[in-house]
């Protein structure tokens, strides 16, 4: 029984928790993040006074026409035509939402619960495509309906994903051919 009794005495006690060092860790822990989120958030701001020349976003006519299509999704957001990572944050434009899609005889209406709405005149539809990634956000492929517009002196790609994947055919085919019949017209004039 004596070497057991020397075992158990020879052994020590776990040391006591330094509190002092463990919340002063925490502190510089949560002052590290809450730095870059500061960062990261005037860099938005940063790129949205970069984009200041951008005009302001067009709004739907009172009488848009009745509608071809609608779509309910998510609005993605959008970039530089081409450049799928240069997002546009100028106008709200950045913004990921939910969306109601509207196309119409005079152009695309963006409607943007809690973010800005906005219309694209069919004046300025360049082209509408199946793609799988804008704005940071990577789908499957063909999991995404961008459509791409102008907007001032730029190209902007835009965007949405329907809520039901097998719309987007249906919406490209439609978009692209009001831009041809569009395009047809204005040459013959």
């Amino acid at each position: 029984m004596t070497p057991v009794i020397l075992l158990a005495a020879e052994k020590e006690s776990a040391e006591v928790t330094d509190w002092a060092a463990r919340i002063g860790w925490l502190v510089g822990l949560a002052l590290f993040v809450a730095l870059v989120y500061w960062l990261m958030r005037e860099g938005w701001k940063w790129r949205g006074t970069l984009q200041g020349d951008l005009p302001e976003l067009p709004t739907a006519p009172e009488d848009p026409g009745p509608a071809r299509l609608t779509l309910s999704g998510r609005y993605h957001g959008s970039t530089t035509a081409g450049q799928w990572l240069d997002r546009i944050v100028a106008h709200g434009l950045g913004s990921r939402s939910r969306v109601e899609l509207t196309l119409t005889d005079a152009g695309l209406d963006v409607v943007r619960p809690g973010a800005s709405d906005f219309f694209v005149p069919l004046a300025a539809l360049r082209e509408a495509r199946l793609d799988k990634g804008i704005a940071g956000k990577v789908l499957t492929e063909g999991g995404l309906l961008v459509v791409t517009w102008a907007h001032g002196d730029r190209l902007l790609d835009s965007g949405f994903r329907s809520d039901q994947a097998s719309e987007h055919h249906e919406w490209v085919d439609a978009i692209n051919s009001m831009i041809e019949t569009t395009t047809t017209e204005g040459a013959e004039r």
